[in-house]
């Protein structure tokens, strides 16, 4: 196969800490990646786990803070002091707006990666209109078409059903990458990603 799935919300941390090295990898291994924009206030609670905001402020200091300061100093993917000012709004339209990119025959990968870096680099809120021409046009695409389309009922049509397949293919995070099938959840699984494009894995010999 040549392509790797890429299962990601535009505004997720850690998608944004392994992107430009996911990016790297497959550039380097010869294959596209294939953007699939997911809706995480529903694959999250359909794994089980609970949303950030339920879950104990250790927890939140540990993974949501001292675990993205330290990857960000490890893939050199700097990153704002506290917590994104816009993190918690709805981010139908700059997902919708990678979906639509896709479906009008366009590479996403530049725009998907602006859009997690201004978000937790600058943050930028991803669901301001201005805000996305001014990252698409950062990276030379046309903002219009893909805007215009992003909350048409068939793209968002997609971002519903990209999110219904994570949660029937066991995606409980974002990032989460399948390489010909196999799943690797979690920027901090890139290495085992790099070596699943030269060498597979062994099967699971679990049940």
């Amino acid at each position: 196969m040549s392509e790797i799935e890429y299962f990601y919300s535009a505004h997720s941390a850690f998608a944004y800490l392994g992107s430009a090295r996911f990016m790297e990898i497959a550039k380097a291994a010869g294959r596209t990646i294939v953007h699939r924009p997911i809706e995480l206030r529903q694959t999250v609670p359909a794994a089980g786990a609970p949303g950030f905001g339920e879950r104990t402020r250790q927890h939140r200091a540990y993974f949501f803070r001292r675990e993205i300061d330290r990857w960000a100093e490890e893939r050199n993917a700097p990153v704002m002091t506290g917590h994104p000012t816009y993190h918690q709004h709805d981010m139908k339209l700059c997902n919708g707006m990678v979906i639509a990119g896709i479906a009008q025959g366009r590479n996403v990968d530049n725009l998907a990666h602006a859009m997690l870096q201004a978000h937790w680099r600058d943050d930028a809120d991803l669901a301001d209109r201005d805000t996305l021409v001014r990252l698409a046009e950062s990276v030379g695409m046309d903002p219009g078409p893909m805007l215009e389309a992003a909350m048409s009922d068939e793209m968002q049509g997609i971002y519903q059903a990209n999110t219904a397949e994570a949660i029937e293919r066991s995606v409980f995070g974002s990032p989460t990458y399948f390489v010909d099938g196999d799943m690797f959840d979690g920027q901090d699984r890139l290495e085992m990603v790099e070596r699943a494009l030269r060498q597979p894995y062994a099967p699971s010999n679990t049940a």
